[in-house]
């Protein structure tokens, strides 16, 4: 694949950029008729978008958003909403029965239960399977948190926080879809920022959750003072349609915060050394602040003509078996290839 990859020593996030943004923006001014997003391109926080789009690529030509309502919830009488993360889904208009089925399909097969909703009526009223299960009390609530009027329809998923947020992203896109509300011919960019510098593994053990040679914000002060999960990293993501299109980030250039970092992912100095030497020993030497970031070039080809896959654009893509049918590759290789290189293979 080919990357338009750059670094800048003595940069910030914002430098990156205002480096990057006039290239994209050209570039796709110059090979494209759509309209493109002006710049500065939209920033979201990694936390925000989960919430709002349900991924750290949305599609920001859907106008759909998703909400948060399991506080609301939890006040209610409906079991299977209490103590689950709810995230909600308002679009204008009632659906007809086969719409709700379709939909219903749709959410099944990517591992839901079941999809609630509710239609708003005339007076305000709600209909829908969910209704009795909502206080009376409590009804006015639920129309000025999610901003409904009459005649919206709003779905409802629940599950654990992780799964509920990916489900509502797929909800949010299939509604799209279905409802013809994507726009069409625009080019809507976006920079995903403030990614967390760490996450939890399904063991409940601290990881890194995107890239562990970014620099945290707050530095070595915010690994020393912080909370594990609450500290951001200088990381970034270029986003345009529901595709990354770029990532980045402020490098960590320093070997004490280096060290530290990995430290709360649960590696020793020892294991930094032997494991990343190359930038441990560069570390020693004084390397400058640095940053960057790397746009690919097929992913902006394949946007820029339209195409679903990514492998229409490239002359010699590789198979579902990742082997070049043009070059045979991989291949058995003969004895006298292995001596050329001087490789010996031992059993």
């Amino acid at each position: 694949f080919y990357q338009l990859d750059m670094e800048m020593s003595y940069a910030t996030q914002e430098d990156v950029f205002n480096v990057i943004e006039p290239v994209i923006y050209n570039t796709f001014k110059e090979f494209s008729d759509k309209a493109i997003s002006n710049t500065p391109f939209t920033r979201i926080a990694y936390k925000e978008a989960m919430v709002k789009y349900g991924t750290d690529k949305p599609d920001l030509r859907n106008p759909l958003y998703i909400i948060d309502l399991s506080d609301f919830f939890n006040k209610c009488t409906f079991k299977p909403f209490i103590n689950r993360t709810v995230r909600a889904i308002k679009v204008k208009g009632h659906m007809s029965k086969g719409f709700h089925e379709k939909m219903l399909k749709y959410a099944t097969s990517i591992g839901m239960g079941g999809l609630g909703y509710l239609e708003v009526q005339e007076d305000l009223s709600y209909k829908g399977p969910i209704d009795k299960f909502i206080p009376d009390d409590l009804k006015k609530e639920l129309l000025d948190l999610a901003g409904l009027e009459k005649e919206d329809t709003i779905f409802f998923i629940a599950d654990n926080e992780k799964r509920a947020t990916e489900l509502a992203g797929q909800i949010r896109t299939e509604l799209g879809k279905r409802l013809d509300l994507i726009k069409k011919d625009v080019f809507e960019f976006c920079w995903i920022v403030d990614f967390p510098m760490f996450e939890l593994d399904e063991h409940d053990k601290l990881q890194f959750s995107h890239n562990p040679f970014s620099m945290p914000q707050g530095g070595l002060d915010a690994l020393t003072n912080e909370k594990p999960l609450d500290i951001l990293a200088y990381q970034y993501d270029l986003v345009c349609n529901g595709y990354e299109m770029a990532s980045g980030a402020v490098r960590n250039h320093n070997p004490e915060i280096m060290v530290k970092a990995f430290e709360i992912a649960g590696y020793k100095e020892e294991d930094v050394k032997n494991r990343f030497g190359a930038l441990y020993n560069a570390f020693q030497y004084g390397t400058p602040p640095h940053a960057g970031a790397a746009p690919g070039v097929d992913r902006m080809v394949m946007l820029i003509e339209d195409s679903q896959n990514i492998r229409e654009v490239i002359a010699f893509p590789k198979n579902k078996r990742a082997r070049d049918l043009l070059m045979r590759a991989p291949s058995v290789v003969s004895e006298q290839q292995l001596k050329d290189v001087h490789i010996e293979v031992r059993q």
